[in-house]
């Protein structure tokens, strides 16, 4: 039987590690606030999860530099493309002899893609390999902000074509290209739990890249002022990426915002060449900050590329002791975290049923936790890997002979609901998410080939939610090695993903809670991978109703948890009342990131393990199990309006995850509610046909 490899990250350190976003706190003293009607409330309440971002996005890529007139050309040859790049099916060899970074020209070297498939591991306890390939390079515990660069003028460079109309959402499926066929192994190639580990070793050869990038002699320092157009909006001439005869290179399209753009082209650009410390540097700002034209920028800039010997080198004492200090998961150990409480385990003792509120006396405030619990491995992990390796059965392989998909045997079927709650090994977490989605969406791996062809098509096209998704991405669990340095592999990753979902689903877009749920899945998943994963929980698991405009997907979840709280614990159902908290106010961030950012990452991760098994119910039944475990504090005689939205607000650390998840598998297998579930969910759809839903919620 074969078993995946138990190879992971740094092994983690006895102190605690893990970093999540800080959940933001609510303005519990408007009473304006609580009139609002439900869908107002949701809306209101996204956006106070983020924070005013009306500062930051008020930005234009114009507006960064002093004379506004002035483009950054990123050229990287007329044969690039994203679909050629990620599937090296041809030799990039640019016939515009330089990358046009700053207003010198500098010889650069050959260059390294960092999407190659060479597979590195590193062994360590409990934990899994990464399949995903990124830049091994140097890493960083430094605090100190991240560098500002200071761009150089644009150089001006006329755009090829115009002309070219609009790129517009359609249907793909076409299949990918066809790659040589390599032998078929005798030995099925295990699944793997995340993207290949970041650690580096001398002694594994890694190939170079085709992408070679000739140099051209250096120019003059200083730009001419000739050199720069018009600054008119209607006479400035874009950026390109590549030269007129490319037929599908990253070009400005008709009517692209030119910030768009430029945010686009440099994603692109930074593709071909990598950064350099991915995972251990802060990294320079390129996209965001308001820069000047310096000379101390340039160099900036130009040092913070990736050279031939990043992946190759050794690796130096600090950063082994950074790799040293990272939890099973890759995350950076962090001593504490804002309004941590504890979510006991003694109420989860009591199934469900009806009960009545608790002792007037009772506290109103939880107990505070002083920081995060280490993320150690299970006691039974290997003892469950073992077992998942005799339930688990190869159902189909790629032309190269590696393992494509896998199922469930037959005669252990019966035995995969509670084997899931118990928690999916992370060595097999990879495997079994992709296994569950299948059979949930009763898709399969040419879903995943199809959906592959989209994502890489749609690299090639504008979105309108680029800027907004280029502010999001740096601050989406940053904690993460693999999402530290600025412009590094997975927050390239992370860009690329988000961009081409956005245009997947026009009535969706792109909504801020996308990007959590995208970065957890690219610490299992490769990005094509990620985006079949989006869209199949955007159609089957009902999250196309989360984002949509509105929310009705998030409002429908609400009404069927407070149908259950007042069936189940009418006294708590009557003080939210009496208190007037309405449930959006603090519902709305639990069901837009799934938990992202209210539970710990091994927390998230047995909820999502369960979730993509049970399907949108499991959400709601967390957060009834919520609710039950405070029930006395949100009940007793000195709650009011804001201790009982700061506890509801909070960041909670179960005490047990198994007692959490064996409460939520038993009110899950309760058939008749269950029924009551979906009764309740066909009620709202009516609410909403025949206008009654303003009223229906709290």
């Amino acid at each position: 039987m074969e078993v995946p490899s138990s190879s992971t990250l740094a092994p983690p350190t006895s102190s605690p590690s893990l970093t999540v976003s800080s959940v933001q706190e609510l303005d519990s003293s408007s009473s304006v606030d609580r009139e609002r009607s439900s869908t107002e409330s949701a809306i209101f309440t996204i956006y106070s999860m983020y924070g005013d971002d009306e500062a930051q996005t008020s930005w234009t890529a114009s507006s960064t530099f002093e004379d506004p007139s002035k483009d950054l050309d990123l050229s990287l040859g007329d044969s690039f493309s994203y679909r050629n790049f990620y599937d090296q099916t041809t030799s990039y060899v640019s016939n515009t002899d330089y990358i046009d970074l700053s207003s010198d020209i500098k010889p650069f070297r050959k260059l390294t893609n960092p999407h190659d498939r060479t597979r590195l591991s590193s062994t360590s306890n409990g934990s899994a390999n990464l399949s995903y390939p990124r830049p091994h390079s140097s890493y960083t515990s430094s605090s100190r902000g991240r560098d500002t660069l200071e761009l150089p003028p644009r150089s001006k460079r006329v755009s090829p074509n115009l002309n070219r109309p609009q790129s517009a959402l359609t249907s793909c499926s076409s299949s990918t290209d066809q790659e040589a066929v390599s032998p078929r192994v005798s030995h099925p190639t295990p699944p793997h739990s995340r993207p290949p580990s970041l650690l580096r070793s001398a002694d594994i050869p890694i190939p170079e890249s085709t992408l070679v990038l000739t140099p051209r002699p250096p120019s003059s320092l200083v730009p001419l002022p000739s050199q720069t157009p018009s600054s008119s909006p209607t006479t400035r001439q874009l950026s390109k990426l590549s030269a007129p005869s490319s037929k599908t290179s990253l070009v400005p399209s008709e009517g692209e915002d030119p910030d768009a753009f430029h945010v686009r082209s440099t994603y692109a650009h930074l593709d071909a060449t990598g950064v350099k410390g991915d995972g251990y540097e802060e990294g320079v700002e390129r996209t965001r900050a308001r820069v000047r034209a310096s000379r101390a920028s340039e160099l900036r800039a130009d040092a913070a590329l990736a050279g031939p010997s990043e992946k190759t080198r050794n690796l130096e004492v600090e950063e082994v002791n950074v790799l040293s200090s990272l939890d099973r998961y890759g995350f950076f150990t962090v001593p504490s975290h804002d309004r941590l409480i504890r979510l006991p385990s003694r109420p989860l003792r009591k199934r469900l049923a009806p009960v009545r509120a608790g002792s007037k006396s009772a506290l109103s405030h939880a107990v505070s936790v002083s920081s995060l619990p280490a993320a150690s491995s299970p006691l039974k992990e290997q003892m469950r890997v073992a077992k998942w390796g005799r339930m688990m059965e190869i159902v189909s392989r790629d032309h190269g002979g590696n393992i494509e998909s896998w199922d469930v045997k037959a005669s252990k079927a019966h035995k995969l609901r509670r084997r899931v709650y118990k928690g999916i090994p992370d060595r097999w977490r990879s495997a079994a998410w992709e296994m569950l989605i299948d059979r949930y969406s009763r898709t399969g791996p040419e879903a995943i080939v199809k959906l592959g062809d989209c994502y890489h098509e749609d690299l090639e096209k504008p979105s309108s939610y680029d800027i907004q998704i280029d502010l999001d991405v740096p601050r989406t669990i940053s904690g993460h090695i693999m999402f530290r340095t600025r412009y590094g592999l997975g927050q390239r990753s992370l860009f690329h993903v988000l961009h081409s979902f956005s245009l997947r689903c026009p009535q969706c877009g792109y909504v801020q809670g996308m990007g959590p749920i995208a970065a957890t899945l690219l610490c299992y998943f490769e990005p094509r991978k990620v985006y079949a994963a989006l869209v199949r929980l955007h159609d089957t698991y009902n999250m196309h109703t989360i984002f949509s405009p509105g929310f009705p997907g998030l409002l429908q979840a609400i009404y069927v948890q407070e149908r259950i709280m007042e069936s189940k614990m009418p006294d708590v159902y009557s003080a939210f009342k009496k208190h007037m908290i309405s449930t959006t106010s603090y519902a709305t961030k639990w069901y837009i990131t799934l938990f992202a950012n209210s539970v710990p990452f091994q927390t998230q991760l047995r909820l999502w393990d369960a979730y993509l098994l049970e399907g949108p119910d499991l959400f709601v039944a967390m957060a009834v199990a919520i609710v039950w475990v405070y029930r006395d504090h949100i009940t007793s005689g000195s709650a009011n309006f804001e201790t009982a939205l700061s506890l509801l607000s909070s960041f909670f650390v179960p005490e047990d995850d198994d007692a959490l998840l064996s409460w939520i598998e038993q009110m899950l297998g309760d058939k008749k509610l269950r029924s009551q579930i979906a009764q309740w969910r066909q009620d709202w759809v009516q609410l909403v046909a025949s206008g009654r839903d303003g009223d229906a919620l709290l």
